[in-house]
């Protein structure tokens, strides 16, 4: 494997790693422990968390684990390596659907409860975090495995 094969891959490889291990945390700490508040503190917890992911390190793996996975593809593709490719072209269909899941359903359902207002004035808490919680929460858990699927994927074309 010549080494910008290489470093792409491992490149895909960590950005997809970071990306499953973040849903993973969402999915077995973040929520539950926000969850375990009640609606008023939930609302605001998850509106500020909403916003600070918001960030170039998020964008890193977000936007990094499928276009370095395209890249990886491509370049076994343009390389005559084939032994790899079904694994690295797996690893970017799927990151690309952790990208679609999150844009068309997690995104709008964060913008729901951005919409919801301030805190101090939403007259029901109850009736926002019902809103969002739940579906959020399984598109979440969604994603956590269909990125942590897209890993393996990735990791099998780094060994084959």
């Amino acid at each position: 494997m010549d080494v910008l094969r290489l470093v792409v891959l491992v490149l895909a490889v960590l950005a997809t790693g970071l990306h499953a291990g973040l849903y993973y945390t969402f999915a077995i700490a973040v929520m539950p422990g926000i969850g375990r508040t009640g609606d008023r503190t939930f609302v605001e917890a998850t509106q500020h968390v909403n916003r600070a992911i918001l960030n170039g390190w998020f964008a890193l793996a977000f936007a990094g684990a499928p276009i370095l996975s395209l890249v990886a593809a491509l370049l076994h593709l343009g390389a005559g390596q084939r032994g790899a490719l079904p694994w690295v072209a797996a690893g970017f269909a799927l990151n690309l659907a952790v990208f679609v899941i999150t844009m068309a359903l997690n995104v709008p359902l964060n913008n729901a409860l951005d919409r919801a207002g301030d805190p101090e004035h939403i007259a029901d808490h109850g009736a926002v975090r019902t809103a969002f919680e739940r579906p959020w929460s399984r598109l979440n858990v969604v994603r956590a495995l269909v990125c942590l699927a897209a890993f393996a994927a990735l990791t099998v074309a780094l060994v084959d």
